[in-house]
């Protein structure tokens, strides 16, 4: 039997300083034996890594990834107190095998803790994280969009709270802020008057009459009722250009409106597409500009030739507006200038398109169109009846009443289908340019729900379209029409701006339309009223120009020189002069 080697002995003959590792002594020796006392709770660390990030980054969840890389990790076995201190007696009622006590050193603000959780579905809320904060600064200063960080008005002119904020998606704190150009170059010779903020608009209220109508021109033919019925898949009406004369005056240049200033018939003259934009300025996002001239003790209310008022806007109070070039956008048929000239393009084909050219179904009215000359024009007239309407913006406490003529605009008729009485009707259409593009606004794909979520489908464009919408239905209130039709035409290649299809068309009566998008009209009335008593208090002639800040809910009233307004319109058009010349 081989002789036992007494390990003991052999370790304390061994020289102290030979050898490799940590010295022997008495505290790292059990029973003599070299131990390194270790804690099977203790954590396995690194001698050295050289590849991950230090601990004071500043990268994208660095508190979460720092609790998971960099908790607990002492040395190996600096734990070996807790197991080693143990008490005297034997007593064993405490031992555990598997830990039942937290971990002291977990922080939190982890990955899975209550607060981070609650916290992601509240992004842009009033009290939550720095990036829906961030994001909720941006959007109010990018066009006033509100309603999203805090309390306010969001787009569509109602109050939220700041609690009801969306959820918002990848980077989406990144994105860059919207800065959009003013319609016009605000010059350093004009004076600013006035600087109205869209919360002081909103409590604006001005009660008025139904109106009363002063005379009508023009004629309308009778409206195709075969598009109200939903066409089959595959056999949807193409929309055709259709030339016709149609006129976009302004107020002042308009021979009748002028005819009626002279008889002293009202003191604030208007058209209705201006008179719109103005009632619903405080939902407008982009920038726009009326011309208001003062001449005696009346007020016109103007637009420049060209003026962004006339496009039609695309999804312009969307939560993800379609984006400018400058904003990084790469799709040149999706960018707001080019949707705003194929919705205009849209909106004027299909009003042509949707009547019957029939002379049994023209209804015509008392005077012929003043703005068509036959020996000028080569296309015939479209189907427009214009009706000049006039409103009492009077107060109570006021001696003279104050009135406001409107020329409104109608364009077609239909017969009741019960009475068989003749309705007017006004004619609009809202485009689809592609349901899954940005800027959509989350609409739904209307070729497959038009028909069966067609509620669903009005209600999302009601809240992209709030101002487009409101302004259509104002000119309709103003018309005094007893139906608003709506078409809805899609792009028949999403990729393509050319060629579109007309999905179907749905009515309603103005005043329901109205309830239905929460629009006041009281409070239209107050805005007209308060701007034009700006301008008479001057108690002198003049021009003054209206200005919707491009990226805040702010109206600004300037006093222009005399003059400088037909300056920049010979600087626009001499431009014009030169391209066609080069053309030929």
């Amino acid at each position: 039997m081989a002789q036992e080697i007494d390990w003991v002995k052999l370790v304390e003959t061994c020289p102290a300083g030979d050898g490799w590792g940590p010295p022997v002594t008495s505290d790292t020796t059990l029973n003599g034996v070299p131990y390194a006392p270790f804690s099977k709770g203790d954590k396995l660390g690194r001698m050295a890594d050289w590849t991950s990030e230090g601990k004071d980054r500043d990268g994208r969840g660095g508190r979460q990834q720092y609790n998971r890389n960099y908790r607990d990790q002492q040395v190996y076995g600096a734990g070996h107190a807790i197991s080693f201190n143990a008490p005297p007696a034997e007593d064993e009622s405490t031992f555990s095998v598997v830990s039942n006590t937290r971990d002291s050193t977990k922080t939190r603000y982890g990955r899975g803790a209550v607060f981070t959780r609650g916290g992601r579905g509240q992004r842009g809320g009033a009290a939550t994280t720095t990036r829906g904060g961030r994001q909720a600064i941006n959007r109010t200063q990018q066009g006033g969009r509100q309603g999203y960080g805090g309390g306010g008005f969001d787009r569509g002119g109602r109050s939220g709270g700041g609690q009801r904020g969306r959820r918002f998606g990848w980077k989406d704190y990144d994105k860059p802020a919207r800065n959009r150009d003013a319609s016009i170059n605000i010059k350093a010779d004009w004076k600013l008057l006035e600087e109205i903020d869209f919360n002081r608009l909103a409590k604006l209220n001005l009660d008025a009459d139904e109106g009363e109508e002063i005379d009508a021109y023009g004629f309308v033919y009778g409206y195709d009722r075969s598009y109200d019925k939903p066409p089959v898949k595959g056999t949807e009406r193409r929309l055709n250009a259709i030339d016709r004369a149609a006129y976009n005056v302004t107020t002042s240049s308009d021979p009748v409106i002028q005819d009626l200033a002279d008889k002293g018939e009202a003191t604030i003259f208007a058209t209705d597409s201006i008179l719109s934009m103005l009632m619903c300025s405080p939902r407008s996002v982009y920038p726009w500009d009326i011309v208001i001239s003062v001449q005696g003790n009346k007020v016109f209310i103007d637009k420049r030739d060209n003026a962004a008022l006339d496009m039609v806007t695309v999804n312009e109070n969307a939560a993800d507006a379609p984006l400018d070039a400058a904003d990084g956008s790469k799709d040149a048929l999706n960018q707001p200038g080019a949707l705003a000239e194929e919705a205009t393009y849209i909106n004027h084909n299909f009003a042509n398109q949707v009547v019957i050219e029939n002379e049994t179904q023209k209804l015509q009215f008392p005077h012929a169109n003043p703005f068509y000359n036959s020996s000028e024009d080569t296309d015939p007239p479209a189907s427009k009846a214009y009706k000049y309407r006039k409103f009492d913006l009077s107060t109570n406490d006021e001696e003279e009443n104050v009135y406001l003529v409107v020329r409104t605009e109608v364009d077609a008729v239909q017969k009741n289908a019960i009475s068989g009485d003749d309705q007017l009707v006004t004619l609009h259409a809202l485009n689809e340019f592609d349901s899954k593009a940005q800027g959509s606004g989350g609409a739904l794909d209307w070729r497959t729900k038009l028909v069966s979520q067609r509620g669903a489908v009005v209600a999302t464009e009601m809240k992209n379209n709030s101002c487009k919408l409101a302004r259509w239905t104002v000119q309709s209130i103003l018309a005094r029409a007893d139906v608003m039709k709506l078409g809805f035409v899609s792009r028949a290649n999403p990729k393509s701006n050319d060629k579109h299809v007309i999905l179907g068309v749905v009515g309603w009566k103005p005043r329901d339309f109205a309830n239905q998008m929460n629009l006041s009209l009281s409070n239209g009335w107050g805005i007209v009223r308060t701007i034009a008593d700006m301008c008479l208090k001057r108690e002198q002639d003049g021009k003054y120009v209206l200005v919707k800040d491009p990226n805040k809910s702010i109206l600004r009233l300037y006093e222009v020189p005399a003059g400088s307004l037909d300056e920049d319109d010979e600087q626009e058009e001499a431009p014009q002069e030169e391209g066609e010349g080069d053309d030929e």
